[in-house]
C-alpha cells in the first residue's frame, strides 16, 4: 500500500474512534456542543472513505481510456468533502439553534469533557501527520482530509472551552449553543477554500505563478541564439503537473539539435517541477513568405 493511502486509512481509523468517543460524550453530558462535535467526526468518516477511495483510482497508471491518468479523481474527492464540511456546519447551526429556543440542562460535564479532550487530541496527532504526508507527496486529497481534521480540532476545542464556563457558571448554559453555532460558522472556511480548490483543479487552473515564473526562467536560459518560445500553458492534475509551449528554432537547424534542446528542456523542467510532463511543439522561427502552389488544374 502507498504512502498516502496509509494516511486515508490511519484516516479512516481516527474517524472511528473519535466518533465513538465524541458519541459517547454527547450521551453523558446532552450537550449540543458535543454532538456536534459528533456529527463533525462523523463527517470526517465519510471523508476518510472518500480520500481512500480517490487516492486508489488516482494511483492506477494511464490507459486507453485515460490517457492522461487518473490523478483528477483527488478533485472530486475534494470538492465533496467541502461539501461535506459545509452541510455539517449548517447542521451544526440549526440543531444549535433549536437548543437556543429550548434550553435542555446539562449533566455529567466533567468526564464527558475529559472524553472529548482525548478525542481531540486523537485528531490533531493524525491530522500534523497527514499534512506532513501531503506535503511530501502533493497530494490535494490528503490536505483536504488533514484540513477537515484540524477543523475538527478547533471545534474540539471551542466546545470544550464552551463547557468548561458552563461547568463553571451553571446558570451559563446558554453558552453552550452559542459556542455551537460559532463553531459551525469557522468551520465553513476551510470547506470554502477546499471547494474552490477543487473546482480550479477541475477546470485546469494554470500552475502558481511561481512556478510558472520558474519555468520560464529555465526555457529563455536554454534558448540557442535566434530561438524563442510561445504560448506556454500549464495545469495540475493531483501531482502532476503539465507544461506545453512552442519553440520556435532557426530554419536551419537541424531536427536532431532541435530534438536534443527539448530532451535538455523536459529534463530541467520535470528536476524543478515535480511529476511534470512536459509537451514541445517545434515550428521555424521564421514565417513563411513563400505562397502555398494553387491546387492542380487550375
Amino acid at each position: 500500500m502507498s504512502p498516502t493511502r496509509r494516511m486515508a486509512v490511519l484516516s479512516i481509523a481516527t474517524s472511528l474512534a473519535t466518533l465513538a468517543l465524541k458519541s459517547v460524550a454527547f450521551g453523558m453530558t446532552g450537550s449540543i456542543g458535543l454532538m456536534s462535535d459528533a456529527l463533525e467526526a462523523l463527517v470526517n468518516l465519510a471523508a476518510g472513505l472518500l480520500a481512500l477511495t480517490a487516492l486508489s483510482i488516482a494511483e492506477r497508471p494511464a490507459d486507453d481510456g485515460h490517457a492522461f491518468g487518473h490523478e483528477k479523481a483527488e478533485y472530486f474527492s475534494t470538492g465533496v468533502e467541502a461539501v461535506l464540511i459545509l452541510i455539517a456546519a449548517v447542521g451544526i447551526v440549526w440543531a444549535a439553534a433549536g437548543r437556543l429556543a429550548h434550553p435542555v440542562p446539562l449533566h455529567g460535564l466533567g468526564p464527558g469533557l475529559v472524553v472529548a479532550a482525548v478525542a481531540g487530541v486523537l485528531n490533531l496527532i493524525t491530522a500534523r501527520l497527514m499534512l506532513r504526508a501531503a506535503a511530501t507527496h502533493d497530494s490535494i486529497t490528503l490536505e483536504a482530509d488533514a484540513r477537515h481534521l484540524l477543523a475538527d480540532v478547533w471545534t474540539s476545542a471551542g466546545v470544550i472551552a464552551g463547557l468548561l464556563l458552563v461547568l463553571a457558571r451553571p446558570g451559563w448554559a446558554v453558552a453552550d449553543p452559542l459556542i455551537a453555532i460559532a463553531v459551525g460558522v469557522h468551520i465553513c472556511w476551510p470547506g470554502v477554500s477546499l471547494l474552490r480548490r477543487s473546482v480550479d483543479g477541475l477546470m485546469d487552473r494554470s500552475l502558481p505563478p511561481d512556478e510558472v515564473e520558474a519555468a520560464q526562467t529555465i526555457i529563455r536560459s536554454q534558448l540557442p541564439p535566434g530561438a524563442d518560445y510561445a504560448e506556454l500553458r500549464t495545469r495540475k492534475a493531483g501531482t502532476r503537473r503539465f507544461l506545453e509551449f512552442k519553440l520556435r528554432v532557426p530554419g536551419s537547424q537541424s531536427v536532431a539539435a532541435a530534438h536534443q534542446l527539448c530532451d535538455r528542456l523536459e529534463v530541467l523542467l520535470g528536476r524543478r517541477l515535480a511529476n511534470a510532463l512536459v509537451t514541445i511543439h517545434v515550428e521555424p522561427a521564421e514565417p513563411e513568405h513563400a505562397p502555398h502552389p494553387p491546387p492542380a488544374g487550375t
